[in-house]
């Protein structure tokens, strides 16, 4: 079956025209596809840092660390 009229690929594709959708824009579609990496980097970069540091300010409590010791 035949979508596109075509009935063998056996033809010089260059006279043919497009054959896959959105072709020419690759280039936009490969730095979209950068930018939204290098973006969830930073994003997961940032909260990753915050639950850190949020870690790190109530595990540093002294008595937090004293009742924790007790119960074993």
């Amino acid at each position: 079956m035949s979508t596109n009229g075509y009935e063998s690929w056996a033809i010089d594709l260059g006279n043919v025209g497009a054959i896959y959708p959105f072709q020419g824009g690759e280039v936009i579609l490969v730095i979209l596809g950068l930018v939204f990496w290098i973006a969830w980097h930073v994003i997961q970069f940032r909260q990753e840092k915050a639950d850190i540091e949020y870690d790190m300010e109530h595990e540093n409590d002294p008595e937090a660390v004293r009742r924790a010791l007790e119960r074993y």
